[in-house]
This record gives structure tokens, sequence and C-alpha cells, in this order.
């Protein structure tokens, strides 16, 4: 049990660019029933927490206007302390986590953090606490977005931005599931390595490479780079689509079923991630204060894997 009564942890001091993130002193969080405290190793860091950031989630109505902004969703570490009612866990334990609620003054960029358990799950034995970080938020997007599309073993799937985090793990799953995946993403080998059947070129001309792999269409896509009516139009007459990008919807067209999967926390469906043979893919890790250092990073782009920040 620890006795510490404050924690560092980076917050957005109004909104803006990479200067408003803070290194801060706060108290450190205590668990209410049916909630455990963790102890953060790793936090990553993701496209949403630069959008977060810059005041975008408030411009769109999703969170409301707020003078200190909590940042960072997935989080590693240790159980440190449990709340009441808690038997799925205990102290000393390690977990992986995810943080969904938008509207918050401290998220997982800290030492410390308190999560309902519903959203936790173990930390498979073999991955460390860096790369287990990266799993939650784009691990549970990826797995929600195919459940959502509904797909059967030997139908194929369009998944885009398949380089990226999201659509890694999208292609993986989807592989593992029967899936037949076309990618499209800038490195072939890779895609191929996880489990792609076809690849394409980011700068190819999408609708005709995967019509020309997939005659008729895809039965359904995963649009995970706002790709909208043109990943739409590499779909069949009533397949499916799902996208992940806000503003990303495009219209339903020749009877395809359009869907948008928000994320959500699921520490069931977390923990049955977790123990999927995955690739992760860890960019770098910084320490906490570097936490602006990481934001101007990722926003650079050219990054392969994710950015981790360790308290």
């Amino acid at each position: 049990m620890n006795d510490v009564q404050t924690m560092r942890a980076v917050v957005a001091h109004g909104y803006g660019g990479p200067e408003v993130l803070r290194l801060v002193e706060v108290p450190v969080p205590e668990p209410g029933v049916g909630q455990v405290r963790i102890r953060v190793r790793a936090a990553t860091v993701n496209p949403v927490d630069l959008v977060t950031r810059a005041g975008a989630l408030v411009e769109a109505g999703l969170m409301a206007v707020r003078e200190v902004t909590g940042i960072g969703w997935d989080v590693a570490g240790v159980v440190d302390r449990l709340g009441p009612g808690v038997p799925e866990f205990s102290e000393g334990q390690r977990v992986i986590g995810l943080r969904d609620l938008l509207d918050v003054s401290v998220g997982t960029y800290a030492e410390y953090v308190v999560l309902d358990v519903g959203a936790v799950a173990p930390t498979p034995s073999r991955l460390s606490d860096v790369e287990a970080a990266t799993l939650p938020l784009n691990g549970l997007t990826a797995t929600q977005s195919l459940d959502l599309l509904g797909l059967a073993p030997g139908e194929t799937l369009l998944v885009t931005g398949a380089n990226g985090a999201v659509g890694g793990f999208a292609v993986e799953i989807a592989a593992q599931q029967g899936l037949r995946v076309v990618a499209q993403g800038s490195d072939a080998e890779f895609l191929g390595s996880i489990g792609a059947e076809w690849t394409v070129a980011r700068d190819a001309d999408l609708i005709a490479e995967v019509r020309r792999s997939v005659p008729g269409g895809v039965h359904g896509a995963l649009d995970t780079a706002g790709l909208g009516g043109r990943a739409l139009a590499a779909v069949r007459n009533r397949g499916r689509f799902v996208t992940v990008v806000g503003g990303g919807d495009p219209i339903p067209l020749r009877g395809i079923t359009v869907q948008h999967e928000w994320i959500h926390a699921d520490g069931a469906g977390l923990a049955r991630l977790a123990e999927r043979e995955l690739t992760t893919r860890v960019a770098a890790t910084l320490p906490l204060d570097a936490a602006a250092q990481a934001h101007s990073r990722l926003a650079a782009g050219g990054l392969t894997g994710r950015l981790v920040l360790i308290p």
C-alpha cells in the first residue's frame, strides 16, 4: 500500500499547441467502490491526445470547455490499491487499462490513475509494460470495429491506413479470424507479415486496385485513414463500412451499411485481446516531462509505432 500524497501529472492548461502541456503536482487519486488504482509504468501517446490538447473535441461538442484537461487514454502498470468490492485483481498485479472518459482533469499521463474495474485487464506475461501500453485504445478500437462489421470467415475486408496502430491491429486480428484482408498502406512487407493477402500502396488508385484483386468489391471496409467515399467505392453493393475517424462517415450509397465505431472501455474484451499473439510496435520511449516533445514528434509524422511515456 502506498501512502504518497501527491503525484506528477501532465495536463493541458487551456488549448493549443504542445506548449500548453504542463507537468504539475496533484493529489494522488483514491479508488472508490469497484475501482483500482494503478501505479503507471507506461502511458501511450495517441493522435486523440493531440486533438484533445488542441481543443478539437470541445469544438466538436464532445466535451465542455475546461481550464485544465487531463490527457492520455492508455495505461500499463501495477495495481497499487483496491477499492471496495474488487475481487478480480490483487495489489502488485500487472495490468493494462483504458481511460475513456473525456471530461477529466487528469488522464493517464500521470504517476497514478484510478479506473473502474471494468476497464482493466491483466497484462500478458509475454509483453513488457511499454509494449502492453500500446494495446488498449488501438487494439480495442480494432476489435470493436471488426465486431461492428460482423464479417464471416472467408469474406473480404479492406483496411485503410493499415500501417497505423489501429489499422495494423485490425489487419492482424481480421486475418486471425479467417477474413481475407486487403491492406492499404506504405509497407507491403510488414502488412503481408501480419496477414494481409493483398496490399495497396497509399498513392495507388484504391478503388481500381481493390476491385482488381477482389472483383465486385470487398464485403466490408474498415476506414482508419478517413478516406470516406474513396474507401466506400471499394465495397460491393449491400456491403458494410465502418469508420473510426470523426467526420469520415460517407453517404451509404448502393445499399451499403455505414457505421461509426466509438471506442469504449471493456476489460473483458481487453483481456481477450491481450491473449492474442499480436504485433506491438513502439517507436520510442520518453520521460513523462517530455510529453510536449512527444506530441511534436507524433504531429510531425513518419513514426513506425507509438511513442510511450515513462513516469
